[in-house]
């Protein structure tokens, strides 16, 4: 066994340095480690070993625990329509349309096609909550599109087993207990939960923080992340709703960041024994014997559901949004390998067909890294200006002369509207995120809903005419095609950016740029400057001494 893990850990390194080169995720690197070590150490029946599944389940534990602790319960009421109504309608529609295909086409009874639309409904929290924590996606309007309807998704987790559970005992239980049974455990699990968050986990962490043990600290949070997991599993939901609800809790308290920070190596490990078990679930005989079906399958899932998931999202929101929003959820999910696989254990479903959707399952959450990867560039070229009833926009008159445009009224554009207003400048900012442009509104900023990267918005502020124009945007690339677009129309000699390295001053070298201001090179001066009024107050002491 010792072996095994030595080579499995040198496998994972070595490929995964290779995939760096190509700039591909680490996910990746994970599962093709798990296919490898599966055939060279003929590991294809470990996978249902339930101890591996149990811990391999605790890197999805960790990691929504972590996303808990991003989201307090009022930024959940505030998510409700998120996860409640677009969640909800996403697994009923999808569900809905895979029973239809399996019974019309397939000739599948009504349980097994009910079974496999349910599973197919579900999306993989693990690699795409990942991926958005790292790239910082989360917390934008699409990352809380796709989260609201991920937590949904890991909520109807509960009813779909519960419903395996009824199928395998016949009639031996009836629906209306097992319901009531699992209200009254949800009811009981949340006061629970909510209680201890209240009112002991502040105390109690401040006691442990108290003893100055960093092994106590840590020791304490794997408590209360693993305890939670396990009261909600108690109660017959899954490990990961505990978790999430459990980091909730300590969001509200004052030793959030600290948990997060101990507990972020514990989920990276656990997250790649994960994506390693997913896949060792590969099996090329089976992909040879069934290529033309799954050839066949993998579009027409992928297909349906993005086609779904962007109709739902685009009813209240813009393209751009739906379209990042049903990207990012077109793959099949961790818990639907576990759907399918307690399915035929209890005669549910045919064991071909249920290898055949595991191995499709596979293929598209290998796939789901390289689709978020390349996500804003795809958005980039297939969409130009979003469609959305909008409220009347802020108009610059014709003869409107020496103002200040600012482009982007995200984080930064909104603190240098706030100091532009207190100076008394006259401005305007074009922002085409619309929740940015809807806070704008509210705050009766005078905003314009459109791409500062297109011409005819740029003139509509009269570009030319402004004494300055600030461009407030994080994204380089983004950044870059603005300027290019602004030095066509002004040659750059008024616009005013801000970039974070000197690399990426140097990639606007060719844009006639005179004012550039380095992120990096502005934070070192001020630290600099203020080491050197330490210094001279040492100095001061020392000779006072």
């Amino acid at each position: 066994m010792l072996g095994i893990i030595v080579w499995t850990l040198l496998i994972a390194i070595v490929v995964n340095l290779i995939l760096k080169r190509f700039h591909l995720p680490t996910i990746i690197g994970y599962i093709l480690t798990g296919t490898i070590i599966a055939y060279v150490f003929n590991l294809h029946a470990a996978v249902n070993n339930h101890d591996l599944k149990e811990i391999a389940e605790f890197g999805v534990v960790f990691l929504m625990f972590t996303i808990g602790l991003e989201f307090s319960l009022e930024h959940l009421k505030r998510m409700r329509k998120e996860v409640f109504f677009t969640g909800t309608l996403q697994i009923v529609v999808t569900t809905a349309f895979v029973i239809s295909i399996c019974m019309l086409i397939f000739g599948f009874d009504f349980r097994t096609s009910l079974i496999i639309g349910a599973a197919l409904s579900l999306s993989s929290t693990a690699i795409v909550l990942k991926t958005y924590n790292e790239n910082n996606e989360i917390k934008k309007r699409h990352g809380q599109r796709v989260l609201g309807i991920l937590i949904m998704q890991d909520i109807a987790v509960i009813p779909i087993l519960l419903m395996i559970s009824l199928f395998a005992a016949g009639d031996d239980k009836s629906i209306t207990s097992l319901v009531f049974e699992t209200v009254v455990a949800a009811g009981i699990l949340l006061a629970l939960l909510y209680i201890s968050g209240k009112f002991l986990l502040e105390p109690f962490f401040e006691h442990v923080s108290k003893s100055k043990s960093d092994e106590l600290f840590v020791g304490s949070v794997l408590l209360v992340a693993i305890g939670a997991s396990y009261l909600a599993h108690y109660f017959g939901f899954t490990y990961s709703l505990g978790a999430f609800v459990a980091g909730m809790m300590i969001s509200e308290t004052k030793f959030k960041h600290q948990v997060e920070a101990d507990l972020t190596p514990f989920r990276n490990l656990l997250l790649g024994v994960f994506f390693i078990t997913v896949g060792m679930q590969i099996n090329f005989q089976i992909i040879a014997d069934n290529i033309v079906i799954i050839l066949i399958l993998l579009p027409i899932l992928v297909s349906l559901k993005y086609l779904i998931i962007y109709l739902l999202v685009r009813i209240d929101d813009t393209k751009r949004v739906a379209f990042k929003t049903a990207l990012s959820l077109v793959q099949i999910g961790e818990f639907s390998l576990a759907i399918l696989e307690l399915a035929r254990s209890r005669s549910l479903i045919d064991p071909t067909y249920s290898q055949i959707l595991i191995v499709t399952i596979v293929i598209s959450m290998i796939l789901t890294p390289i689709i978020l990867k390349n996500m804003s560039s795809i958005a980039a070229k297939l969409l130009t200006e979003d469609t959305l009833k909008l409220p009347e926009t802020h108009n610059v008159d014709k003869d409107t002369k020496g103002h200040i445009v600012v482009l982007g009224f995200g984080h930064l554009g909104q603190e240098i509207a706030h100091n532009l207003r207190e100076d008394g400048h006259n401005y305007v900012i074009i922002e085409h995120n619309l929740k940015y442009f809807e806070m704008g509104y509210k705050d009766n900023e005078p905003i314009i809903f459109g791409n500062a990267a297109h011409k005819h918005i740029l003139e509509s502020v009269n570009i030319k005419d402004a004494c300055a124009v600030i461009v407030a945007i994080d994204n380089p690339e983004k950044l870059h095609l603005i300027c290019e677009v602004i030095d066509d129309l002004t040659h750059n000699t008024k616009t005013i950016v801000k970039v974070t390295r000197f690399s990426e001053k140097q990639e606007l070298e060719s844009l006639h740029l005179e004012h550039i201001i380095v992120e990096d090179d502005v934070v070192a001066r001020a630290l600099v400057d203020e080491t050197k009024e330490c210094r001279v107050n040492f100095i001061k002491e020392q000779k006072e001494d």
